[in-house]
């Protein structure tokens, strides 16, 4: 990579939406310490309750860098006050970082922050960071256009703008690792199709689980754009927050056609029995649920097409575990544990809710861990889901799930 000036100066367009964001939410600036970081926030937007997610980047860019053998280079498309960028400097001894964020009221602020990376002394000699100030489109196709490739492409965005996804594609190194986001929660619930549509390229319909949609609408979007450029991306892990919401993943950018096209498909849910379902394009005109098979059920609700594969890779969150352990963040291990559950690759899309089985089964709502338990030793997978509290993962269809809580209310 070119060694670029301490400092680049874009004039962001007038009309960029982070610059509106910014404007219509001002914020006092405070001092803030994040995993014993300190920075400021400025008039940025900031919000405290993120800060896993950014625990979660640092701790892909240290494997990474392991991985490679040498430090890692960080794009931060849309940095705000510059506390990720920050952070990746400090925390996961990036080589190179470059700071981007439409706004420059914010310069001052990412550059006061940046300059805390050696203890308060800026490295401009080491050339280990940038700034600039455009839209993030044109530095991600900028950075392609001169050959510029990054090791991570960070990008915390606002609501579902997903106009920025084949870029970051184009600008990421094979192998390397892509950070998405979207907080689009009435989106992922259903409530605007069209604009889950424009944006991912998957009508959502509502569903009882609608906060796994998101994620899987994310990955979904990010899929046909990596597709159109000839690569497909491998989820490491998913994280869903109810702050904001957020939903947050982190993709492997890796060459050729997706190995298993079954992991892009639509979803079906029969709001009559509450059944759930997969089906392949092929398949999308025979649409029936096994409570009226072979008819047409109007009660079933389709969304897609979206990921339905694995939302982690179990042995990555394994690692990510060791390394929260080793930093001395204790505070993640619950969080990976339940993630890492998740990631067994038996488990489908989608969660029950423990209310539904009790209000179809006419019971009391049943204790999870004693019907996770009940499940698993009859051969079922089964798990918690990080998403939800009161919901369970499992392969068992929802009607034998409501046989065997009715047993354990028996018993």
């Amino acid at each position: 990579m070119a060694i670029l000036p301490q400092t680049i100066y874009i004039n962001p367009s007038k009309s960029s939406p982070s610059t509106r964001r910014t404007q219509s939410n001002p914020i006092s600036s405070s001092l803030e310490t994040e995993r014993g970081v300190e920075f400021e926030t400025g008039g940025s937007f900031f919000r405290r309750e993120s800060s896993i997610g950014r625990d979660l980047g640092v701790l892909s860019a240290v494997l990474h860098g392991r991985a490679l053998g040498s430090s890692v280079s960080v794009l931060d498309a849309m940095c705000g006050c510059g506390v990720r960028s920050l952070r990746y400097l400090k925390q996961a001894q990036a080589g190179f970082v470059w700071a981007n964020d439409a706004d420059e009221q914010h310069r001052k602020t990412i550059l006061s922050n940046l300059s805390r990376a050696e203890n308060g002394r800026e490295i401009e000699e080491k050339k280990r960071w940038v700034v600039s100030h455009a839209d993030a489109n044109r530095v991600l196709a900028e950075s392609y256009l001169h050959r510029r490739f990054f090791d991570l492409i960070d990008i915390d965005s606002f609501g579902s703008n997903s106009g920025f996804m084949r870029a970051a594609v184009a600008a990421v190194k094979v192998g390397g690792l892509l950070y998405l986001t979207s907080t689009d929660g009435y989106t992922s619930g259903g409530h605007r199709p069209q604009q889950s549509l424009a944006s991912y390229g998957a009508y959502i319909r509502p569903m009882p689980y609608s906060n796994e949609l998101g994620l899987r609408m994310l990955i979904g979007g990010a899929l046909r754009e990596a597709s159109a450029l000839g690569f497909h991306l491998k989820p490491l892990f998913s994280y869903y927050s109810y702050h904001g919401p957020v939903f947050r993943v982190m993709l492997r950018l890796l060459r050729g056609k997706l190995h298993n096209p079954c992991d892009y498909r639509f979803i079906g849910y029969c709001n009559k029995c509450g059944h759930s379902q997969a089906f392949s394009w092929e398949k999308i005109g025979n649409i029936s649920c096994p409570c009226r098979p072979g008819e047409i059920n109007r009660s079933i609700v389709v969304s897609g097409p979206l990921w339905t594969g694995p939302l982690h890779d179990g042995n990555y969150l394994g690692e990510m575990l060791e390394l929260a352990s080793e930093f001395g963040w204790t505070d993640l291990e619950g969080l990976l544990t339940r993630m890492m559950q998740e990631s067994d690759p038996r488990l489908p899309f989608g969660y029950i809710k423990l209310d539904e089985i009790a209000c179809r089964g006419k019971i009391d709502t049943p204790p999870l861990g004693l019907l996770i338990a009940r499940l698993q030793k009859e051969g079922y997978a089964a798990s918690r889901s990080h998403i939800k509290s009161a919901v369970l993962k499992t392969d068992c269809p929802i009607s034998t799930c409501i046989e065997i809580a009715k047993k354990l209310q028996c018993s």
